[in-house]
């Protein structure tokens, strides 16, 4: 089966479409209409630039440069994490947690994923490990940035109760508990909401774009399953791990808590 090349004009008519969005949005003043206009515009460039450096990465399939592309990812996630969060820890402890979390998550289930399960040759082939560290960073970002925003905030808004916890005796892990978990729990929702609405609500995005390259929908489909669980896995981990390690460093060493810890973003 042939795959249809689109060419730009076609391209540029569904950006017509975006466009169509932003004037709507600017008529009924939502205040969004620049924030659009430049995703979209992220969107082509960041897409072409990747195009032109997979083509590349492919062609030489080096673990290094595999390596260094998937190091740049996950930096990029590491910084995306930080801004997406209300309050955040100061010292560049937000972005430490993160990008570290999403690094033991998301780099150990995709070499897993790859030397156990799928199991290519090499074991680090570029057309499997880029598009499969791509999906489970992006997925494992969503649930850090989630976590610790969820986190933070409440930690901030319930900073009297906790403190009163505290002075009743209770440990650090204790009287931040329930707020841990619903920062857990709140990083999760995506995935699990996702997992239950495939196939049924909507078709998960590998896919659909194996299917539309000619892939049988078989063989599309356990891809998609594999996508989905690993996804799943690499995702709740890292939720874990950054609230664990957000929680903690809301505390010193004598359990008090410290909220000159936490900025509000600008």
């Amino acid at each position: 089966m042939n795959v249809i090349d689109l060419s730009w004009w076609q391209l540029a008519l569904a950006s017509g479409l975006v466009v169509a969005l932003a004037v709507t949005s600017w008529l009924a003043r939502l205040g969004m209409t620049r924030s659009l206009l430049i995703a979209a515009a992220r969107t082509v460039i960041q897409l072409a630039l990747v195009g032109v450096v997979l083509e590349a990465v492919f062609e030489f399939g080096s673990l290094v440069w595999i390596g260094l592309m998937g190091g740049v990812m996950l930096l990029v996630a590491g910084r995306e994490v930080t801004v997406r969060q209300k309050y955040r820890l100061s010292g560049g402890w937000a972005f430490g947690i993160g990008t570290v979390s999403m690094f033991i998550s998301a780099f150990s289930v995709t070499v897993i994923t790859l030397v156990v399960i799928i199991a290519p040759e090499p074991w680090y082939r570029p057309q499997y490990s880029i598009p499969l560290l791509g999906m489970l960073l992006g997925n494992t970002m969503t649930g850090v940035a989630l976590g610790l925003d969820r986190l933070t905030e409440a930690v901030w808004r319930q900073r009297a109760m906790i403190e009163n916890r505290l002075m009743l005796g209770q440990p650090w892990n204790v009287a931040i508990g329930e707020l841990r978990r619903d920062a857990v729990r709140s990083g999760l929702m995506p995935i699990i909401n996702a997992m239950a609405a495939a196939g049924i609500v909507s078709l998960p995005g590998m896919m659909t774009g194996q299917i539309l390259a000619g892939t049988p929908p078989a063989i599309a489909v356990k891809y998609q399953i594999l996508i989905m669980f690993t996804i799943t896995v690499g995702t709740g981990f890292g939720t874990l791990a950054a609230v664990a390690a957000g929680a903690r460093r809301l505390f010193d060493a004598r359990d008090r808590l410290r909220v000159d810890r936490l900025g509000k973003a600008s």
